[in-house]
Parts: structure tokens; C-alpha cells; sequence
């Protein structure tokens, strides 16, 4: 068992490696020697790293495990980091490990340790920036923090970077598997998720204190909510028949925005002297994703309503459809901001 749970995390590790140097390779031409630059590929794998190790927690499968750690560490938050110095993305990777100790933490009459613990990733943000300050380096301006605007990212991430403003969002695919991740919080009402989600994105939004970044701040919800999109996918491959009011909601949603990123591709292809092809082609690139996750949803759905179960079938059919955007989306990014 304690090889088997070793062997999985070896592959993790080998996968996130792999990924990492496909993407940095034509930037950085060699990895052999301790560069302040290659800190991006240790960022983006011990972002990745952390998450999983994180979400073993709650989620028996290697492959939901997996990709949960992919969204967070090759997610367009970390990879937009990258736009600062690179300390920036470092700090971001290390708070899953820093979580680690609340989630895995005592157990029984000394089970209340763990609140304290939760604490530490907020003072490792705080002393980080007091530190950097006392050494002066600035690693991320203290007026970078999210508006209002910067929301669309979380459904067009792609657009986000071309635009070069600030980097939030799930790709596209993963959405379904987050929607049915937060119906799932909800009912299992886990309270302690839901406050730390609502305090990191809280403090992103406001003004900076202590020196702080107010941008760094939302690492805690994208963390959140890549768990959720493991422990979604976990709930989309076992659901049974009482859930497939939810698989279809999913599948409705991804309908949706599947409907409303190809129209505002149409809006932005009918500009003058096709000045909005570009963002036209990337709304166009949104739509395609939707609609795969809005079929994988109705697949799924309709193997409910059948009453088949095929969990292993469901389990490729998400893997295979959130590797290829992940895949996609991490390569536009990193390309646009390198």
C-alpha cells in the first residue's frame, strides 16, 4: 500500500517534470545550472506537488489528484505570475505545502491545533513581503490587485492574456468539474474551505496593507477551488442516479457559456477591417472547449439516466478532455507572457 501510494506520487512528480520543461524549454535553454530564472519550472511543479499532496485528503483517485495539482500549478494564476519577479510564483507554489499541516494535522481531543495551523500560510505571506521589503526587492507591485474586470479570466482565460492584465481562472473544461466541486462543498458543509475561500478573495480585491500585494492574496481561493475541480471530477465519475439533477445542470452550464463565447466571437470577427480576429479566433478556441465539456457532461448524464455506472469510462472521458485544454492553454500563456 505505502508503495503504491509512493509509485503514484513518483509519477505525479515525473509528470509535472516533463510538462514543466515542454513549456520553459524554448525560453530557457538549459535547466542544468541554478538560474533565478528556472524558478519558473520550480514553481509551476512545486505548485503542482503541493495541491496534490493536498488533495490526497479527499480524494482516493490518482488522476483527480493529478489534475487538481495540474490546475493549481499550471493554472493561469501561477503561469501569470511569471510577468513579476519570479519569487512571486515561488511563494504561490509553497502555500499548498504550508496548508499541509492543518489538513493532516492532530486528530481527536487535539483536533483543534488545526485552526491555528491554517493560519500559517497567511503569516508566511506576510513575513515573505516584510522580508522582501527589508532586503529591497519588490516582487509583485502592491497595487496589483483584482477589479471587477479581471473576472471575465475566470471563464476566458485566454483573452486575459492576451490583454496582459492580471491572470485568474480554471481554463475552460475544468469548470464543470468546479461546479459540481462547489454543489458538493456545499452539501458536505465544509466551512473551513469555504472561509479561507472567502477571506483570500476578499483580500485580493482590497488595498494593499504591510506592503502586501493584494494579488497574492487570491492564491488561497485558486488553491480552493483546484481541490474542488479534483474532488468534481471524483463526483462526476461515481455519481449515481440521485445525482443527475446536478450532472445536467453541469452539462447546461457548459452549454451556456458554450453559447455565449462562440457569439462574442461572431460580435468580434464583424469588426471593422477584421480588427478583432484575434480575440474573435481565441473566443472561437473558448466555445470548442465548452462544447467538449458540455458533451462529456451529457455523456456522463446519460449513462446515469441509463443507470450504467462505467466509472472507469467517465474517468478517461474527463481526463482525456481536461488534459487537452490544460495542454492548449498552459502553451498560449506561457507564450504570450515569455
Amino acid at each position: 500500500m505505502r508503495n503504491t501510494k509512493y509509485a503514484k506520487f513518483a509519477a505525479a512528480v515525473a509528470i509535472y517534470v516533463a510538462f514543466a520543461v515542454y513549456l520553459y524549454q524554448p525560453y530557457f535553454k538549459g535547466f542544468s545550472a541554478l538560474r533565478l530564472r528556472d524558478l519558473f519550472v520550480v514553481n509551476v511543479c512545486l505548485g503542482s506537488l503541493g495541491c496534490y499532496v493536498l488533495s490526497r485528503r479527499w480524494m482516493a483517485g490518482f488522476g483527480e489528484s493529478l489534475f487538481a495539482g495540474a490546475i493549481y500549478g499550471f493554472g493561469p494564476f501561477i503561469l501569470g505570475l511569471a510577468k513579476f519577479h519570479p519569487t512571486a510564483g515561488l511563494l504561490a507554489a509553497i502555500i499548498p505545502w504550508l496548508f499541509c499541516p492543518a489538513v493532516f494535522g492532530p486528530k481527536g481531543n487535539w483536533r483543534w491545533i488545526r485552526i491555528p495551523l491554517a493560519v500559517l500560510p497567511f503569516l508566511a505571506i506576510v513575513l515573505f513581503f516584510q522580508v522582501s521589503t527589508h532586503y529591497r526587492l519588490f516582487p509583485v507591485s502592491t497595487q496589483a490587485r483584482l477589479h471587477l474586470a479581471d473576472l471575465v479570466g475566470l471563464f476566458a482565460p485566454l483573452i486575459t492574456a492576451k490583454q496582459n492584465i492580471t491572470l485568474i481562472g480554471f481554463y475552460h473544461i475544468p469548470v464543470a468539474a468546479l461546479v459540481m466541486g462547489f454543489s458538493m462543498l456545499l452539501a458536505a458543509r465544509r466551512f473551513s474551505i469555504i472561509i479561507i475561500f472567502a477571506i483570500g478573495t476578499i483580500l485580493s480585491f482590497c488595498d494593499s496593507f504591510f506592503g502586501i500585494s493584494p494579488i497574492i492574496w487570491f492564491a488561497m481561493p485558486m488553491l480552493c477551488c483546484s481541490v474542488l475541480v479534483g474532488a468534481g471530477m471524483q463526483g462526476l465519475a461515481s455519481a449515481g442516479f440521485a445525482d443527475r439533477g446536478w450532472v445536467l445542470a453541469v452539462a447546461a452550464i457548459m452549454c451556456t457559456l458554450a453559447i455565449v463565447t462562440l457569439l462574442l466571437a461572431t460580435e468580434y470577427f464583424q469588426i471593422f477591417l477584421g480588427l478583432g480576429a484575434g480575440y474573435a479566433k481565441l473566443f472561437t478556441e473558448a466555445g470548442k472547449m465548452y462544447v467538449l465539456g458540455a458533451i462529456v457532461a451529457a455523456i456522463i448524464f446519460f449513462m446515469i439516466r441509463a443507470k450504467l455506472r462505467m466509472r472507469q469510462l467517465r474517468q478517461v472521458a474527463l481526463c482525456a478532455a481536461m488534459a487537452v485544454d490544460i495542454f492548449l492553454g498552459a502553451r498560449f500563456i506561457v507564450d504570450k507572457i515569455l
